[in-house]
C-alpha cells in the first residue's frame, strides 16, 4: 500500500487531470464524478483517499464491499458504488451496500432488486457490451432498449456503463457510440439517463472528452495492486 501522502498527491493529480479534460470539452469539472476503484485495497487505503477529499468508492464484489464498509463504519459520507457483475442471489446484499449499480444486465436482475426494495427504486446503470466480447457481460447495444422498457417498473434506471475492449488508446469511438446510444435510448424511453459511467486509469481523460458523467480509476490513485 502507498503511504497516505503518495494517495493524497496522485488523488490530487488525478482531479487535475479531470478538470483539464474537462474544460478541453467545455465542460464543469464538478459534473463529473471520480470513483475510486477500490478492489483489493485495503480500508486504510480508502481511510487515506477519504481523508484526502475522495467520497465515491467502486468495489467488484459484494463481500469485499460488506469487509470494508464494517472496517470504515465510523466514517460518514461514502458513497458506494458496485462497479463489478451482480448476481441476481446477491441482490439484498447489494441493496444494503450501495447507492448505484453499475452492472444491470437483465430483466431478471431487476425484478430480483425491486423484490428487496420497491420504495424508493434502486438506482442503476444498464451495461452494454459494446465489444461484443465473451469474457464481459452486459447486454448487446441492440438489445439495450429491450432491457430498459422490461426493467424499468422495477428499478431506476439512470444511465448507462460500458468497459471498452482493449486496448486503451482506442477506446474513444466506444465511449462515443456509449454517449450516442444514451442519447437515442432517452429520446425513445423519455428517461433522462443522465449518467454514463465509462473510462478508466488508461483511459478516463478521453471518456471525459466523450461526455463520460461518472470515471472509475483505481491505479492512478492506489498505485498497483
Amino acid at each position: 500500500m502507498l503511504s497516505a501522502n503518495e494517495i493524497a498527491g496522485r488523488l490530487t493529480d488525478v482531479n487535475g487531470r479531470i478538470a483539464r479534460a474537462a474544460e478541453r470539452s467545455s465542460r464543469d469539472p464538478q459534473a463529473i464524478c471520480l470513483v475510486l476503484a477500490t478492489k483489493t485495497q485495503p480500508a486504510d487505503a480508502i481511510r487515506a483517499a477519504y481523508l484526502a477529499g475522495a467520497r465515491d468508492f467502486g468495489e467488484n464484489y459484494v463481500q469485499e464491499a460488506a469487509a470494508k464498509r464494517g472496517a470504515l463504519a465510523g466514517i460518514e459520507g461514502i458513497h458506494w458504488h458496485l462497479i463489478g457483475h451482480l448476481q441476481s442471489n446477491k441482490a439484498r446484499q447489494a441493496c444494503n451496500l450501495f447507492e448505484l449499480i453499475h452492472s444491470l444486465n437483465s430483466e431478471r436482475l431487476a425484478i430480483a432488486l425491486n423484490k428487496v426494495r420497491s420504495t424508493p427504486p434502486v438506482r442503476v446503470l444498464v451495461e452494454l457490451n459494446l465489444g461484443g466480447e465473451a469474457t464481459k457481460t452486459g447486454v448487446a447495444p441492440e438489445d439495450a432498449e429491450r432491457l430498459i422498457d422490461a426493467a424499468r417498473a422495477h428499478v431506476e434506471i439512470a444511465g448507462l456503463m460500458t468497459i471498452p475492449p482493449p486496448p486503451p488508446e482506442k477506446s474513444r469511438p466506444f465511449f462515443r457510440v456509449l454517449r450516442e446510444t444514451r442519447d437515442t435510448l432517452a429520446a425513445r424511453s423519455g428517461l433522462k439517463l443522465s449518467e454514463l459511467s465509462m473510462g478508466m486509469t488508461d483511459d478516463f481523460e478521453v471518456a471525459i472528452e466523450e461526455g463520460a458523467t461518472i470515471v472509475r480509476v483505481g491505479r492512478a490513485v492506489f498505485g498497483e495492486r
